[in-house]
């Protein structure tokens, strides 16, 4: 089986690393530092107290892998437009797309009956370019829960959890997604299929949309967020916002937004990725995990006050940071 990973950082190579030793003829499609080292001396993983080093094929250019089985997309979200010429070059006549990506998918509609099916995102699909450059019936569906970091070039520790739940967009148990299943049980890792795969994105984004962008606008960690009352009180606020639009959307949620508080509160003090990705210069994932959100608000008629007041706030805080594109200048106002 050949597998390419697209964006083999922290969790791609997690993962690649995880399904090499099963097995599997893996591409690990990365750059700078991080590719040069993996080229150089392999990839190091530790996890579960173990320490390996395998030596992947590693390369920045996807026209030296060829086309794939599957292609792990383990990219940040807002990197996939720019990306998704690149990914398409992996693609044969039976490739599927493994979309490990935080936030609303661009496929989201795909698969789904109703007034809404095949409509694109625009927060997460500007255009619509990702639905035509990749394909949403090429995509099997992912939700990714381990944790891990790059610590230096070409070395990964895995931290916790080794859950990755598959699903394909229609709730299907197609072959495709039974074998990778198959594949990544065997690698070590938790991962069932299940009929409906939005409700599964749906608790982990439901934690996501609130507790990242707070941390950004607070400095503060996962544990501050989910336990000291004023600021619990807002995430809650966004979160039941949140509930209301995905239930219209059809979303069966089979926890309450308390749990999930309590959810994050077990995980203490760690930073988000949003927070981490401030600290360390880069683009943040704002409009796929809270844009988006608010986006799908507007389309189901549900108000989303708070969501909405979050969302101009860290997306202004990124601009500040170099995170987020500028704002565009408003008109000069009239002579009188």
């Amino acid at each position: 089986m050949r597998i390419a990973i697209f964006g083999a950082g922290a969790i791609g190579g997690f993962l690649g690393v995880k399904l090499l030793q099963a097995g599997a003829d893996v591409t690990f499609i990365a750059r700078g530092a991080h590719l040069d080292a993996m080229r150089t001396h392999g990839v190091t993983l530790t996890s579960g107290g173990e320490t390996v080093t395998v030596r992947p094929h590693c390369t920045d250019s996807p026209d030296d892998a060829g086309p794939q089985d599957y292609v792990f997309l383990t990219l940040k979200a807002h990197a996939l437009p720019a990306a998704a010429p690149q990914i398409a070059r992996l693609l044969g006549p039976e490739t599927a797309l493994v979309t490990g990506i935080n936030g609303v998918p661009y496929w989201y509609f795909h698969g789904l009956e109703g007034p809404y099916a095949g409509r694109h995102i625009e927060s997460v699909d500007p255009g619509g370019v990702l639905l035509r450059t990749l394909p949403p019936e090429r995509v099997i569906a992912t939700v990714v829960y381990p944790a891990a970091e790059v610590v230096s070039p070409g070395v990964i520790v895995h931290t916790y959890n080794d859950r990755v739940t598959l699903g394909e967009p229609d709730g299907s148990k197609s072959p495709r997604v039974q074998a990778l299943s198959q594949l990544m049980m065997k690698a070590g890792l938790k991962s069932p299929v299940r009929p409906r795969i939005r409700d599964e994105i749906w608790v982990k984004l439901w934690g996501n949309l609130a507790f990242n962008p707070l941390s950004v606008l607070t400095g503060a960690t996962l544990d501050v967020l989910s336990r000291q009352p004023d600021l619990r009180a807002v995430a809650r606020a966004m979160m039941v916002e949140a509930q209301a639009v995905a239930e219209v959307l059809g979303t069966r949620f089979l926890i309450d937004v308390d749990q999930r508080i309590q959810g994050a509160a077990q995980v203490g003090a760690h930073k988000t990725s949003m927070l981490q990705d401030l600290e360390r210069g880069r683009p943040m994932e704002i409009d796929a995990l809270l844009g988006a959100v608010v986006e799908l608000g507007q389309l189901v008629g549900k108000p989303m006050p708070t969501c909405e007041n979050i969302l101009a706030l860290v997306r202004e805080r990124a601009r500040h940071a170099g995170g987020y594109p500028p704002r565009a200048t408003p008109p000069a106002p009239e002579a009188t």
